[in-house]
């Protein structure tokens, strides 16, 4: 077995809990709202997910506070209205997230999917979507919490990693978690292709959480 397959069997048997298919959630699609900051992978995902009919949702807005980020370009692409919010604007963070809400109101969002967005919640937002915010994160969450995971778990030596999708709560990348992913980690990792491997993880596990976060309520 080649190095790739053993990476690919391993990472593909270390997700928790390991669902074979989407569970329902119902018959009426839940109604998202995806925030991002730059590449929007994440939000491509999702996208696909939908698409291809494992995940029973549509997304309403995508919601983008860098000019240049290309998450308004996978959004494009896929039919779905972006917004830009650029935080620089507002003069605080409480003015920039209640207008984070009255947006994701406007397009009548149920859930608010953070892929990879690199702001800091205030309560504004998350009281407003009280456990029906899901965030994505690659770590295996309750280690190297905040910015630059992947570097973090690179210095302190760990030999697994991962990336973990949870509800959001006022505490930094806390919250209930809803799946996880593991993934080894090479002796000749950098950061760089350490984070290409999580990424393709996040990929699979957050549509998912979608799903489990739903049959929560």
């Amino acid at each position: 077995m080649s190095q790739d397959s053993t990476i690919h069997t391993a990472t593909t048997s270390l997700i928790a809990p390991n669902i074979p298919s989407y569970p329902l959630t119902s018959s009426v699609p839940l109604k998202l709202g995806i925030m991002a900051s730059g590449n929007g992978s994440n939000f491509e995902a999702v996208a696909q997910a939908i698409a291809t009919g494992q995940l029973n949702a549509q997304i309403q807005v995508l919601i983008y506070n860098n000019p240049t980020a290309k998450a308004a370009v996978r959004a494009a692409n896929w039919g779905v209205e972006a917004v830009l919010l650029n935080h620089r604007d507002y003069k605080s963070r409480e003015q920039f997230d209640g207008q984070i809400v009255e947006q994701l109101r406007q397009y009548d969002v149920e859930w608010v999917i953070l892929a990879g967005w690199m702001r800091l919640l205030t309560p504004v937002l998350i009281d407003a979507f009280a456990d029906k915010i899901i965030n994505i994160h690659p770590s295996l969450l309750p280690s190297f919490k905040g910015i630059n995971a992947v570097e973090q778990a690179l210095a302190a030596g760990v030999k697994i990693v991962g990336c973990t999708a949870h509800l959001v709560c006022l505490e930094v990348d806390s919250g209930p978690i809803l799946i996880q992913a593991a993934v080894p980690v090479l002796p000749d990792d950098t950061a760089e292709t350490l984070h290409a491997r999580i990424q393709v993880q996040e990929h699979r596990i957050l549509p998912q959480a979608i799903a489990l976060a739903a049959l929560r309520k």
